[in-house]
């Protein structure tokens, strides 16, 4: 831990750049005090900010006589809502005035990653991205409910083709080591157990939901963890949950995805368990781990994931997504590795220094300059030539650059759009320090 935290001042900014998506909308003129900032990004907002969403039906897939054609052209609406849909998320999150319900919804979406490429379906990828935005604040448990049956989840881990005695267990195996428990908190007969209590369930594209067909499902007993019941997918989750293990798996990622890339020591660990408490309250975890002093110790860095990146220079320059040519704003995301609703796997994204690359600089580089010159930087241009570097830094929501960022960025001073792309491509605006 260093012998110099950070002041009042750096550690609202970063507060700011971690639970408040960055500088913008709704953040207040001059610092209430760090603690007094953290109590109004963490508290429920008074009404719903931002776009209204698509409006998207839910449409089966062509059936098994459906022609080529058929099947290419609901390919190529399928992957036009996904795009117009990742582009209404950029839009809420630069734009809210309550920006922790939707940063917490990014952490759910890379938590419980899940993918329109296979689900094929904007309407089911929509209604799990406000399933985030409603629960990822609360009860953890609620929210796991919610996912063990969401349709999108259903079709994107095969859990429609889970039936009693042919049971699938890729939506266990996965609920188990990637969704509550961890690597290595279960076996193989476990995972085997907890797919018979999940047979049974299949999407309802009538009215967008999902159901349990009883004659698909096993009634059980099952054993998960040491104890037999017969169990459905409500208490299955409700069993995994309140095993040891799972609070503190929690933790671990809520620490490395807002505190530090260096997980969290025990000692740290039980006090966000603390926190998080009988009543698995996720929002209580974050405080306990934003409040721990590893947060203030400079050392304790961490990478923008590139969605976060983007979505913290829409927010500085006052910008939409949507205002942004289509085709850029898509090549920059997929040059950056990460397109809202497509993680590469249900492993999500890295997370750290692998999105620090030579190939990612360039696309940071191309799609900067495309938000500079289009987004309002007047508080760089009515500086003073030589305060312009320093305002650009308070622009972005940093508190300096280093003398090596600052000699690359001086011959830039008289042209401000210039240096504000320079900036948003410097390492200090890479990493949220």
């Amino acid at each position: 831990m260093s012998a110099n935290p950070l002041s009042d001042r750096d550690a609202i900014r970063r507060l700011l750049n971690r639970l408040g998506l960055g500088t913008g909308p709704g953040q207040p003129a001059t610092s209430p005090g760090f603690e007094a900032t953290l109590g109004a990004l963490l508290a429920p907002p008074a009404a719903e900010t931002g776009p209204p969403a698509p409006a998207f039906t839910p449409t089966p897939r062509p059936g098994k006589g459906a022609s080529p054609e058929a099947r290419k052209a609901r390919n190529r609406e399928s992957a036009a809502d996904g795009r117009e849909l990742g582009v209404w998320w950029l839009d809420r999150m630069a734009g809210t005035t309550a920006p922790f319900p939707e940063r917490m919804a990014w952490f759910w979406h890379t938590h419980f990653a899940t993918s329109v490429k296979k689900v094929r379906d904007a309407a089911f990828m929509y209604q799990q991205n406000d399933t985030f935005r409603r629960l990822g604040r609360g009860d953890f448990g609620e929210l796991a409910r919610a996912l063990v049956t969401d349709p999108a989840m259903l079709i994107w881990l095969d859990g429609q083709g889970n039936r009693v005695g042919r049971p699938n267990e890729n939506l266990a195996r996965e609920f188990m080591e990637l969704f509550t428990l961890g690597v290595g908190h279960y076996t193989e007969t476990d995972v085997r157990e907890a797919a018979r209590a999940l047979t049974g369930w299949r999407v309802d594209y009538t009215d967008g939901g999902s159901r349990l067909v009883p004659r698909a499902h096993d009634p059980g007993p099952e054993t998960v963890l040491g104890r037999p019941a017969g169990y459905d997918a409500a208490t299955l989750v409700d069993h995994l949950v309140a095993q040891p293990d799972s609070p503190r798996f929690l933790a671990g990622r809520v620490w490395t995805r807002f505190v530090s890339d260096t997980p969290p020591d025990p000692a740290t660990t039980d006090r966000l368990v603390r926190a998080y408490g009988p009543g698995r309250d996720i929002t209580a975890m974050v405080r306990a781990a934003v409040l721990d002093p590893a947060f203030r110790d400079p050392a304790s860095v961490l990478v923008k994931e590139p969605v976060l990146w983007l979505v913290g220079a829409l927010r500085a320059l006052r910008l939409t997504a949507s205002s942004v040519p289509e085709q850029a704003l898509r090549a920059g995301l997929v040059g950056l590795g990460q397109v809202p609703f497509a993680p590469p796997d249900v492993g999500g994204w890295p997370a750290g220094a692998r999105w620090l690359t030579t190939a990612s600089a360039l696309a940071r580089l191309r799609l900067a300059r495309q938000l500079a010159g289009r987004g309002d930087i007047s508080p760089v241009r009515t500086a003073a030539p030589a305060d312009r570097i320093a305002a650009t830094a308070e622009l972005l929501g940093l508190a300096a650059f280093t003398e090596r960022t600052a000699t690359a960025l001086r011959p830039l001073a008289e042209d401000p759009e210039q240096l504000v792309t320079l900036a948003m491509a410097s390492p200090e605006y890479a990493v949220s320090g």
